[in-house]
């Protein structure tokens, strides 16, 4: 007896397989280590989750992927929500991702904003205990690690900005277990030196977990306790840390902390000419107001109509023959001695009128001269200052002390043999010239 068989394509069968799959599991979370990631052009994303024991193709479509804020890399390890499906047109098992993040990253997320409250709780993170940071630093702390591409950034931005500008690196490992002791540390030593005017604090970018150490406690109190202005730059624009938070200023990258350490030369000596400048005029108008006071002065009605103080005692002289008939009751004696009396306070009123406006105008004359000679004394004084620090930070001034420096006829500072080539003109900088010479040998 025969009976009736069913047949089913290969598609039908493989239908059914991903239809009992996806089924029966539904949607898990998987842990593993991303391998073989090829970001299609269309947005998607394949890619083989693995562990120690075994592996399985995935897919993630670009609709799910856009929320997703780090780009996949093989050897990242991750969580994804997914779920279980077949591919029919090959018959390959495969997880549909829906959801993916760094693995760890949610528990270090938790401990980031508990340590980032209780610290903000305790004030580390006031804006009243930030400090601003100097004018011109004399030389500038940082803590990296020597071998970054941070510390390049910093120096490169740092001597293109103020080429003499000091810069001191203390070497730190920026990742790692107990890598935070040794940031907190070189913190502390900086603050310790007295020659170190501002520091940096950072690293390059990186995941969470590479940037971990930053968010430690031990770093953000020795970045709070210290008395230099710290600068953090951690990572990049979008990475925030504790360390951000407890700094006095934060810079998006190590570049731009370089650029907050210090302003370009070019900006200080433009602004030492205008004070220059603005102290010239300022002498001119000052001459020119003590100039007007002392013509006022001496054009004065003492000077101009001395017959003023004539003609006022002349009225006491009338006033005084008014009286005369009773100066003739009096007797010869009486009315010689009354008129010598007169005639010694008038003529006292008037020696003393004349002294005390020759006076008031030589006292006058004296206080505009003597503060003339102080505003000048303090004016020349300022400029001076000023001209001798601009002279301290000119670059050329090294070569008074027989440095010399040395260029490419392009003007590019030579500051390796890497690139120089036999035959290849340079120019020498000296104190007193310059020699321009041709390479004839390179050790």
């Amino acid at each position: 007896m025969s009976t009736e068989r069913k047949i089913y394509s290969v598609a039908e069968v493989n239908r059914k397989a991903r239809m009992v799959l996806e089924g029966a599991l539904g949607e898990l979370w998987v842990e593993g280590e991303l391998s073989r990631v090829v970001v299609h052009g269309s947005g998607h994303w394949y890619f083989t989750i693995k562990d120690e024991q075994a592996s399985v193709s995935c897919a993630m479509f670009s609709r799910d992927n856009a929320s997703v804020t780090f780009k996949p890399k093989d050897g990242l390890k991750v969580q994804m929500l997914a779920r279980p499906s077949l591919y029919e047109a090959n018959g390959r098992y495969q997880l549909i991702a829906s959801e993916m993040e760094e693995a760890g990253k949610g528990n270090l997320q938790e401990q980031f904003e508990k340590l980032k409250a209780k610290l903000a709780e305790e004030g580390l993170f006031d804006e009243a205990r930030k400090k601003p940071l100097p004018v011109l630093p004399r030389k500038i702390g940082v803590v990296t690690s020597p071998t970054g591409a941070a510390i390049r950034d910093i120096i490169n931005v740092l001597t293109r900005r103020f080429p003499n500008i000091g810069i001191l690196l203390i070497p730190a490992k920026v990742q790692g277990a107990g890598a935070e002791q040794g940031i907190a540390k070189a913190i502390d030593y900086l603050n310790t030196r007295g020659d170190i005017d501002v520091m940096i604090v950072g690293r390059g970018g990186g995941s969470i977990e590479d940037l971990w150490n930053f968010n430690e406690e031990v770093v953000a109190r020795a970045i709070a306790r210290s008395e230099i202005p710290v600068i953090s730059a951690v990572g990049h624009e979008i990475d925030f840390t504790i360390a951000d938070f407890a700094a006095d200023v934060r810079a998006p990258t190590p570049s731009a902390a370089a650029e907050l350490a210090v302003r370009e030369m070019g900006s200080f000596v433009a602004e030492i000419s205008l004070y220059e400048r603005r102290l010239n005029q300022s002498l001119k108008t000052l001459a020119q107001d003590f100039r007007l006071r002392l013509n006022r002065a001496a054009h004065s009605y003492v000077f101009r109509e001395p017959s003023v103080l004539v003609n006022r005692y002349r009225v006491m002289v009338n006033s005084l023959g008014a009286r005369l008939p009773q100066l003739l009751e009096m007797s010869a004696t009486d009315r010689r001695q009354r008129l010598e009396r007169s005639e010694t306070k008038m003529a006292h009123l008037l020696q003393s009128g004349v002294q005390q406006a020759h006076q008031h105008v030589d006292e006058l004359g004296m206080a505009m001269r003597h503060q003339m000679e102080r505003k000048t004394e303090s004016d020349r004084q300022t400029l001076q200052r000023l001209k001798s620090q601009l002279r301290m930070l000119n670059p050329l001034a090294v070569l008074g002390r027989g440095y010399s420096l040395t260029r490419r006829p392009d003007g590019t500072v030579v500051r390796s043999v890497a690139g120089l080539e036999k035959g290849e003109p340079i120019i020498t900088q000296l104190a007193d010239g310059k020699v321009v010479s041709n390479i004839s040998e390179i050790e």
